[in-house]
């Protein structure tokens, strides 16, 4: 049996695949080496429900791209499955797996945060680094939240934005002050505003805000890429699917070329390793 796990930091998708497919599914809280200790992961993955007879794991998660905390969750998953295999990746190979399967291309994630790479049909060729939402993330929902913020505070946006943001919000000056620079989880924070920007999406303020973030990504990240012009440049990720339209406008006036626009990673993950 091989068991997929597909985690980040709020929740992790756990399915076990037989010969003829899925067989089971479960869902835990997520895990994020950044975040939790080995005997922290333990305890979550221990929640796992009748999951026997695993020879091989592919866990893909947040925070898998460097040696050291790979082998946190390897640690981990040894210690419940102490006879299986296990392949610990990033949550990039994941989407280049899920949404580029055994084809050349170029593979995106755009949610909270940004990143992207090339993938060669099976690896990571190259992947300019995300960098966070202080010194990178374009097109990022972190990235717009805080545009829209910024403007509002320096009196930028337009009135009519202004009146609707505070009105559904209910914040101060001071108290989003605070939540940015004091409190925890500040880039998801400010990612939570992209629910005003997809409803006011007809502003010609918001529009504007929105393709001019994805065309900083195009600008700052798959340019970078070797034949960026003639591979295809998948997404994964609620903030592209939800703003697909302004995705695929930009993408038309930078002369680049969309392929599978997807919120999660996970059901071509699995197509990916029942093709295996």
């Amino acid at each position: 049996m091989i068991l997929i796990a597909e985690s980040g930091s709020t929740k992790t998708d756990w399915i076990l695949l037989g010969s003829k497919g899925v067989t089971k599914r479960q869902q835990t809280l997520g895990i994020n080496p950044y975040h939790q200790n080995k005997s922290s992961i333990i305890n979550i993955i221990s929640s796992l429900d009748n999951f026997d007879s695993i020879s091989k794991i592919f866990f893909y998660g947040a925070g898998c791209a460097v040696d050291e905390k790979k082998q946190i969750i390897k640690d981990a998953l040894l210690e419940i499955f102490p006879g299986a295999n296990c392949e610990i990746n990033s949550d990039v190979l994941a989407a280049a797996r899920s949404v580029c399967g055994i084809e050349k291309g170029i593979a995106c994630i755009i949610g909270t945060g940004s990143n992207s790479c090339l993938y060669n049909g099976e690896n990571i060729e190259h992947n300019v680094p995300p960098l966070g939402y202080i010194l990178g993330d374009e097109g990022s929902g972190a990235v717009m939240g805080k545009k829209l913020i910024a403007d509002i505070l320096k009196n930028l946006a337009p009135k009519e934005i202004k009146s609707a943001f505070y009105k559904k919000y209910e914040l101060d000056y001071g108290e989003i002050i605070n939540k940015v620079y004091k409190e925890e989880a500040p880039s998801r924070f400010l990612a939570q505003f992209t629910v005003f920007l997809s409803e006011n999406i007809h502003s010609p303020y918001v529009s504007q805000l929105v393709k001019k973030s994805f065309s900083e990504f195009f600008e700052r990240n798959i340019k970078q890429y070797d034949n960026h012009t003639s591979l295809p440049i998948h997404f994964i990720g609620s903030i592209a699917f939800y703003f697909k339209n302004e995705l695929q406008i930009v993408a038309k006036e930078t002369g680049l070329s969309l392929g599978k626009i997807q919120q999660s990673p996970l059901e071509g993950l699995i197509q990916y390793h029942l093709g295996k």
